[in-house]
């Protein structure tokens, strides 16, 4: 299978090559797509396909690493954006764009009663850090294991070089006691979940009676509680997983979807702690946020237009009628096969491979509850992968 890839993707070979001689990842450019031989090298994309150097064309299930929501070149979006770069990319001052672009994101998160915008979402997470321990006069940071919102020091892995350890609390989730004891100590500035459960949105998912217990925790230790929708904004209904499971955080971040494709993060929350942004007499409280790029007109543009499209909850529908497809198909297939493995999720859909320790009732979880036999990193998947680029499936 290897030989006839790079039989069929002799350009992106060649691209593969030059990319090796100058970024350091074996060639990539994100962790994502390290792969071995090499992933395609892309040229265009359109809808639900994109195109590589060879000419193959693939059905796209990584879309952005789930940032493109409508799906590539969506017309409302390539429309805003073109008009907006004839008026300017950059105005360096304020702008209405700007001003709609959160009115719209508010519309849908009424919880956020104020937003600021930043150019990544692990940016906007950074800012809830900070924020919160303006706002708390508190340092530590929990959070909770697998949970992904960044690569910076206070988020990143423990083993990690660099990491601010000290300061940084990372437990087991579903363990209620454990979250109570930590929170007792009154040390903690923020609580980090990520939506939807670790990796992409859910592929360890929260147990919905964990994850709705958490406010009232938070709340009664003083912590605050943010929930990163970094992945989640927006996908499963408009005011995203938070409004599926009926829990409001302090704090929300955002990313990928809001900006309807283009780099972008957003934080929203309570008056009280957004109000931490507002210059004080005092220098503790008072927390600056500079950034070039922040809810630069092209990005607003981008985002206006999708968050229109996204505040009516038929793309939600449409999101989540496709995911039940996939996974409804696809676990048949693994059925009538005898092979071990099983679709489930959302509007994002995960699969497993490994063995099937239980058949949940609902197709939105997986078929074992151990976290190491979710994130296994065997063979089969790598080589899976490979198939399906062959088979014209980017995965």
């Amino acid at each position: 299978i290897v030989v006839e890839y790079i039989r069929t993707h002799p350009g992106s070979q060649k691209l593969h090559k030059r990319a090796e001689k100058v970024f350091a990842a074996n060639g990539a450019t994100h962790v994502a797509r390290i792969f071995d031989p090499f992933f395609p090298y892309i040229t265009h994309a359109k809808g639900s396909r994109k195109w590589d150097v060879d000419g193959n064309e693939y059905i796209d299930y990584v879309l952005g690493h789930g940032a493109l929501v409508l799906g590539h070149s969506y017309p409302d979006v390539v429309r805003a954006v073109q008009e907006q770069m004839a008026k300017g990319v950059h105005y360096g001052g304020n702008h209405e764009l700007e001003i709609e672009w959160a009115e719209l994101i508010k519309s849908m998160m009424p919880a956020m009663e104020r937003v600021e915008f930043f150019s990544c979402g692990q940016e906007a997470n950074m800012m809830a850090m900070r924020l919160a321990r303006a706002f708390t006069g508190r340092r530590k940071i929990l959070r909770f294991e697998e949970n992904f919102h960044g690569w910076f020091d206070e988020v990143a892995p423990p083993e990690t070089p660099g990491i601010v350890a000290d300061e940084v609390k990372v437990i087991p989730g579903h363990d209620l006691n454990l979250v109570e004891k930590e929170l007792a100590t009154k040390e903690y500035a923020i609580l980090l979940t990520e939506g939807g459960g670790a990796h992409m949105g859910g592929q360890i998912p929260w147990d919905a009676d964990f994850i709705r217990a958490l406010p009232s925790l938070t709340k009664k230790y003083g912590t605050v509680w943010l929930i990163d929708e970094v992945v989640t904004g927006f996908r499963d209904a408009p005011g995203g997983w938070q409004a599926t499971m009926g829990v409001t955080p302090d704090l929300t971040s955002l990313g990928k979807a809001v900006g309807g494709g283009l780099s972008v993060g957003a934080l929203g929350g309570w008056v009280d702690i957004m109000d931490m942004l507002k210059p004080k007499a005092s220098p503790q409280q008072f927390v600056h946020h500079p950034g070039t790029w922040n809810a630069n007109p092209l990005t607003a543009a981008a985002g206006v237009a999708a968050c229109k499209l996204y505040n009516g909850g038929e793309v939600q529908k449409r999101l989540n009628q496709l995911g039940a497809y996939l996974r409804k198909r696809g676990n048949q297939a693994f059925r009538d096969r005898g092979i071990d493995g099983r679709f489930y999720g959302r509007s994002i859909v995960h699969l497993y491979l490994g063995p099937i320790d239980y058949e949940p009732s609902d197709d939105t979880l997986p078929p074992t509850r151990d976290v190491h036999k979710i994130m296994a990193r065997i063979p089969a998947r790598q080589r899976l992968c490979l198939h399906l680029l062959q088979r014209g499936v980017y995965t």
